[in-house]
């Protein structure tokens, strides 16, 4: 259609250039009718902007849009579960971190600072240098035969499928060329994922995708051919999801092609419903179980988890399961309940499961107070997207983050929120070979590598501000939250924070009763 809309266009251009030779008044229209016609080409052959490959000459609306502020402005601006909007619009600091147009601004803060809920990381009078090279993490506990070492951010769990082939390969092209992780999503392991080289976390949910047996179980013999494979550094059991936790994926019939069903195993053209539960376990015995199981059948690889925090008491039963069977996961990927989704029932992704803060603050405290902490790294996701993101998580217990949203918007997202319809006007949540075309591959995989590598750089900025040169060295009274127009408080005030084994010798009285009633052997909320 685009392509017949051009060829018209070019056809009128002509056509009032024809009649312009016989009249000079016809130049009026035909002037802009050709400068048109010369910009439709332009934007079908460019490869920057995916929208306007699309849809050339009308794509500019959008961006002319994009610059009336502050009229239109509120429109484009994502908005948290509770209904603030994020701090600056952070979509245009992705885009501007892809494009490497990333800069100091002029005069000073645009935000509210007394702002109820308001946070701030403290500076010091002694700051330190910024590191030269980014750290990494080690994952990878006693049970672990090929540890890994994690960037500090990477690709969160996005699954083929849901993506196109081009967005995924734009993915793990830019996670070969920065040196960070790419989450598969639990859609299964695709070529794309392994054509680029990138380093892959294999995600298996509870469809069991790529290792999948004919009554939708989970089949060990596949899934130990595809864990050998050396590009999956780490596998990831995906237990719940922060945007729809407690159900499973949801991937609409109209993107199942011939070849999505054969990466999933499952009929062409049917909707893929997965899931709410694991067939593979019942209790949290069990759960322990067979993560040390998918180790020990991945060649020793690290295995972890991914989990939105609901039940404090039922993740307690979990760290009892794993003290009494002396066996852990590798990571724990703690998702918060402000993630993001392709398709999900609008009561679960803004009313079930806790926000990231509390969901990584109640993990970090479990598996200190176990005892476990130091043998298990955690993982935080759930609109990180800015390098002050990243510090936060850090502070409150995570290890490393990763980002789903913001690498979307990375290869051009506009968030037309069409991704349940195969519609996207970009190219990325789309399998329609005609739209998937406009994102070029090459181009938007070094907007990913642009975007992991300043914002990395923007956090190391904001640690040594703080005088700190090593995440391990962040601590909880160093990030302030407003309370009330007068009050700001610490972390290290407003939540408690428990010590290595506090649980197991006396559990004080907030734990006390969800400790006692915490069973290893039942999930019990």
């Amino acid at each position: 259609m685009r392509f017949l809309c051009v060829a018209l266009l070019w056809a009128v251009a002509a056509a009032a250039v024809v009649v312009a030779a016989l009249s000079p008044w016809w130049w009026c229209a035909a002037g802009p009718l050709l400068a048109l016609a010369v910009l439709a080409v332009a934007d079908l052959v460019q490869r920057r902007h995916s929208v306007l490959r699309n849809y050339p000459v009308i794509g500019h609306l959008r961006f002319l849009l994009e610059d009336i502020r502050p009229e239109v402005q509120q429109y484009f601006v994502e908005r948290n579960v509770d209904g603030r909007p994020f701090d600056r619009d952070t979509r245009s600091i992705v885009y501007q971190r892809a494009k490497g147009t990333d800069a100091e601004e002029p005069f000073g803060t645009e935000l509210d600072l007394y702002e109820l809920g308001r946070e701030f990381l403290v500076p010091s009078l002694a700051p330190v240098a910024v590191p030269d090279r980014a750290p990494r993490v080690r994952i990878g506990g006693p049970d672990c035969a090929q540890p890994y070492d994690m960037a500090l951010l990477n690709v969160s769990a996005m699954s083929f499928g849901s993506l196109s082939a081009n967005a995924v390969l734009a993915l793990n092209t830019g996670a070969e060329r920065g040196g960070f992780a790419h989450d598969t999503g639990e859609g299964g392991l695709s070529e794309y994922h392994l054509r680029p080289g990138g380093d892959l976390v294999w995600e298996i949910g509870t469809g069991y995708f790529g290792c999948r047996t004919d009554d939708g179980g989970f089949d060990p013999g596949q899934f130990a051919a595809k864990a050998a494979h050396p590009q999956v550094k780490c596998v990831s059991l995906k237990l719940g999801q922060g945007a729809k936790p407690g159900i499973g994926g949801v991937l609409p019939g109209a993107k199942v092609n011939a070849e999505i069903a054969e990466v999933r195993g499952v009929p062409q053209g049917e909707t893929v419903i997965s899931p709410p539960y694991h067939r593979v376990f019942d209790t949290p015995r069990e759960l322990v179980r067979f993560l040390a199981r998918m180790r020990e059948l991945a060649g020793g690889k690290p295995v972890g988890a991914k989990l939105c925090v609901g039940s404090r008491r039922q993740f307690l039963a979990l760290c009892k399961a794993m003290a009494e069977e002396g066996t852990t996961p590798d990571f724990l990927i703690v998702d918060g309940a402000e993630g993001g989704t392709g398709a999900a029932p609008m009561e679960f992704a803004d009313h079930m499961g806790l926000p990231l803060t509390e969901g990584l603050i109640t993990v970090h405290n479990a598996l200190v107070g176990t005892g476990l902490r130091d043998r298990i790294k955690i993982g935080a996701s759930g609109k990180v997207a800015t390098g002050s993101d990243l510090v936060k998580r850090l502070i409150q217990g995570a290890d490393y983050t990763n980002a789903a949203r913001a690498m979307m918007f990375a290869l051009g997202c506009i968030q037309a929120q069409r991704c349940h319809t195969n519609t996207c006007p970009v190219g990325v949540a789309t399998q329609d070979p005609r739209r998937v075309r406009a994102l070029h591959v090459a181009d938007k995989a070094e907007r990913v590598r642009r975007y992991q590598e300043a914002t990395v750089r923007s956090a190391l900025q904001l640690m040594a501000a703080m005088g700190v040169d090593d995440p391990a060295d962040l601590r909880p009274h160093l990030l302030n939250r407003r309370i009330d127009p007068q009050t700001v408080r610490s972390y290290a005030d407003l939540h408690q924070w428990l010590e290595p084994g506090q649980l197991l010798d006396r559990a004080p009285e907030e734990w006390a009763r969800d400790w006692h009633e915490a069973d290893p052997d039942r999930f019990t909320v």
